[in-house]
């Protein structure tokens, strides 16, 4: 459903600069496959971009694999491996540019241990030394950020601004925008026409008209398809929202005025100060620590990463866990897990390294619903959720929004006038002066409801801003042509 309309604008809406028929909820039907058309034919080629960098991002797990399974993979011998103060050692004697930022301990079996270095000159960067659990020797080392292989950034920059900064981000939230009007104003013109049209069957909806031929045949496929991804492509809109550059700002005021943010671990030691520069912003980043400093303090006895993690086991966090050192004496060891595949774990402990306790902790499970699903949305997204399966389901998505896309220009295409031998480029776009056939209480309602839109989704908002004042010029232009004449 994003590509253009599914109707034929002939037949739904009188000529330009005809007298437009009685208000009707025809006339909401007529505005609809305006906004479809216009929205669809500029907007597409954003989706087309978005559907392709995701589609080439959602498989970044098993091109890490390909490219660097040297650093991340290691034969299993035995059933323990060595000390993590071990591990950590040998890294450092490998690397000992920079200072400790945190430790990863492996997701797998057959996974590397990572020890992640803070260097000044990487910037935001880090360095990130893989390590054998088994024999504790270095495999090698990537520039990494925030845990991302340097491939898996490069496609993650690609698909959010196509490496062209705060500029680029632009082109995603106009996508992710305007995809779920498209996927909405979509489902609303096929479902009416196939009641008025088509068997009032669910056949008629979800599956394409084999009999039809030239452009119903393309509308047919291009609709039917959309129904069967309307779901995963209103996720993707959404969830691709809540993390783009206005929208964004938006959701996060939500979050706020909901108290809907994860709860932040208090790594201040009991009866201790907090450090004035460090306190407040360690404990809000603390499974993100290692982004370079002015002063790097010393490293800690790597003995104390293995009491740390001993604690922090005691306390009950199984599975993969990064430990990031405190960052000053009067602040505690962080312990988070990071287990992103479903079920989720994101426990976390503070440990006092003096007496080994834990002093503090957060529970996913007492996480607020707003921040669980925002959590869990970011992770579907990123085709990490529910493994393989994931993948597959958005690749599947990706495939079929770049088929509904091109489909949705054929019909375009299709709908051009042939007169005398000669063909135009494309079908006529449909009649202006739709909105003068919806009926009063539409427009009362709908008129405040798109500008509440408009504040929450700033981008759309401008875009559908830009199309009315491109349409009311285009109408003058045309009126003083006709009078002219």
């Amino acid at each position: 459903m994003s590509a253009t309309i599914d109707q034929d604008p002939q037949r739904t809406a009188p000529a330009a600069g005809a007298a437009p028929a009685g208000r009707s909820w025809q006339g909401v039907r007529a505005l609809l496959v305006r906004l479809h058309f216009y929205a669809g034919v500029f907007v597409a080629p954003f989706l087309l971009v978005a559907a392709l960098t995701g589609l080439v991002y959602t498989f970044t797990p098993q091109l890490d694999q390909l490219v660097y399974g040297d650093q991340l993979r290691v034969e299993r011998v035995g059933d323990r491996p060595r000390p993590l103060s071990e591990q950590i050692a040998a890294a450092r004697a490998a690397h000992p540019e920079g200072s400790l930022a945190s430790v990863v301990t492996p997701a797998e079996p057959e996974d590397t241990t990572r020890v992640v270095l803070s260097v000044p000159e990487l910037g935001e960067k880090q360095r990130t030394v893989f390590v054998d659990p088994y024999t504790a020797k270095v495999k090698g080392d990537l520039t990494t950020s925030w845990g991302s292989t340097p491939l898996t950034t490069w496609l993650d920059e690609l698909h959010r601004s196509l490496h062209l900064g705060e500029t680029g981000r632009l082109y995603a939230e106009v996508a992710a925008g305007w995809l779920w009007v498209l996927v909405v104003g979509g489902l609303v013109l096929w479902l009416g026409r196939s009641r008025g049209q088509r068997a009032k069957s669910v056949r008629g909806v979800l599956l394409p008209d084999r009999a039809a031929r030239g452009v119903r045949r393309t509308r047919s496929l291009h609709a039917a398809t959309g129904v069967w991804l309307a779901l995963g492509l209103l996720f993707l809109s959404a969830t691709g929202l809540t993390w783009s550059t206005y929208s964004g700002e938006r959701f996060g005021r939500l979050l706020d005025a909901a108290k809907g943010h994860a709860p932040e671990l208090d790594t201040v030691l009991p009866g201790a100060q907090p450090a004035p520069e460090a306190g407040d912003e360690h404990a809000g980043h603390a499974g993100h620590a290692g982004h370079g400093g002015a002063a790097e303090p010393a490293d800690p006895d790597p003995a104390a990463f293995e009491a740390a993690l001993t604690t922090a086991r005691g306390a009950g966090l199984g599975g993969t866990v990064q430990l990031t050192p405190p960052a000053d004496a009067s602040s505690a060891w962080v312990v988070a897990q990071k287990d992103d595949v479903w079920p989720v774990h994101y426990d976390q402990v503070a440990v006092d390294p003096a007496k080994g306790e834990v002093t503090a902790r957060t529970r996913w499970a007492d996480y607020p619903l707003l921040a669980k699903l925002s959590k869990l949305g970011v992770q579907g997204h990123m085709g990490v959720l529910f493994g393989i399966a994931n993948q597959v389901v958005l690749a599947v998505v990706a495939l079929g929004l770049i088929l509904i896309t091109f489909w949705g220009y054929r019909m375009w295409w299709q709908r051009r006038p042939n007169r005398e031998g000669r063909s135009a480029l494309a079908g006529r776009a449909p009649a202006r002066g739709t909105w003068r056939r919806v009926p009063l209480p539409a427009l009362a309602v709908g008129v405040p409801l798109v500008a509440a839109l408009g504040w929450a989704l700033p981008v759309l908002g401008c875009t559908l801003l830009a199309f009315l004042v491109v349409d009311v010029i285009t109408g003058l232009v045309h009126r003083t042509r006709a009078a002219r004449a």
